[in-house]
């Protein structure tokens, strides 16, 4: 069989490894974390102008009409330039479904502008009172001719930058996704600062008013939640992909360098060891997720994969972030040392939507529901 990646595939992820080495290098990661910037506009149009915001855009609204595949190649390299750009909340958690599921106004009106760079995206899968994606505790009711929503969402990415948040509620009718402006009345974003420095918000909402549904109004939207909330575990594993691969590479280089006792300590038996465990982590890592992604990219059902690639994101993402952070001994607390980031940004990716145990639950729920369907 041939695994091999396709042109399209390796195209996006050249361009874009391109783009990031250039604009991300650490002094200027440095700048801007001084300047406490959440993320970098100048960056933002050099991918937009290289047409890269517009991969999962379709052609005829001057995007690339890429699959899922191509976006996690772009997220992978996102991870590994720790580059602060909302590519994954932009793209993957808000321009995918509205590129699958939005009407042909509502495409017309958001994608576009998207693939030019000229907006923010995001969306708020988190319900603070629902762990079932497909059933949220965030209520909608009609008045009049709109919908006001009640609730209370966490872990929102790019809220406070953002023109559009995708908001999954429960109607009368069943589950919705809603597009609300995050600065409508009766709207509340609050800031949440995480240790790897990227914020993410809270977002607090009293009859706020949404602009709209997304796609068909009398449609249940119970499929395509459970199929957005795949779609954000494969991006985050592609992202976390990213983040631990270059971790390695940079930790292998040091060690090479690093001489203690007369021989550099790559030589050392448990230092080997470390970074052969390191490594396979990564391989599994690395096949988990675009095995998931493909099947989602093909339109197959891939819940589960999608759920053994966030568990090897988070459990695998780890254990390197830890073994590499380690290997470096004074050098991982260095702060004008590159490493620090790529730690505090695999621990954030853990833990974004659940952790290793949340997947196992996940899984072994599906499992008692369904049976071992791989064995059929």
């Amino acid at each position: 069989m041939d695994f091999s990646f396709g042109e399209d595939h390796v195209l996006v992820r050249d361009l874009a490894r391109e783009i990031l080495a250039r604009e991300t290098t650490p002094e200027r990661l440095k700048a801007l974390e001084a300047q406490g910037a959440e993320h970098s506009p100048a960056l933002w149009s050099q991918l937009a102008a290289a047409n890269l915001l517009g991969i999962a855009v379709p052609e005829a609204l001057g995007g690339m009409g890429l699959s899922l595949l191509e976006l996690c190649a772009l997220l992978q390299e996102i991870g590994r330039a720790v580059a602060p750009v909302p590519v994954l909340a932009s793209l993957a958690l808000a321009g995918l479904p509205l590129a699958r599921a939005g009407t042909p106004a509502q495409r017309e009106r958001w994608l576009p502008a998207l693939a030019r760079g000229e907006l923010i995206l995001t969306a708020a899968l988190v319900d603070a009172g629902s762990a079932d994606p497909a059933a949220p505790a965030t209520r909608a009711r009609r008045e009049g001719s709109r919908f006001v929503l009640t609730g209370e969402k966490r872990g929102v990415p790019v809220a406070c930058a953002a023109q559009l948040v995708l908001v999954p509620a429960a109607s009368d009718a069943g589950p919705r996704i809603f597009l609300v402006d995050p600065r409508a009345p009766g709207v509340r974003v609050e800031r949440r600062l995480i240790s790897g420095r990227r914020p993410t918000f809270e977002l607090f909402l009293a009859d706020a008013p949404a602009q709209d549904v997304l796609g068909d109004e009398d449609a249940d939207a119970s499929e395509l939640l459970r199929w957005l909330h795949d779609v954000a575990l494969v991006a985050l594993a592609a992202t976390q992909l990213g983040v631990s691969e270059r971790a390695l590479e940079i930790t292998a280089d040091y060690v090479k360098q690093r001489v203690q006792f007369g021989a550099p300590i790559g030589s050392f038996p448990a230092v080997q060891h470390r970074c052969a465990d390191a490594w396979i982590d990564l391989e599994a890592l690395r096949w988990t997720t675009w095995r998931a992604a493909w099947k989602l990219a093909r339109g197959e059902d891939a819940h589960r994969e999608a759920l053994v690639a966030k568990f090897w994101a988070a459990e695998a993402g780890s254990r390197i972030a830890t073994a590499t952070q380690h290997l470096h001994g004074g050098m991982g607390v260095d702060l004008d040392y590159p490493i620090h980031r790529y730690f505090l940004w695999s621990k954030a990716l853990e833990l974004e939507q659940g952790g290793g145990t949340k997947q196992l639950v996940r899984l072994g729920r599906d499992l008692a529901r369904t049976g071992p369907q791989e064995l059929r």
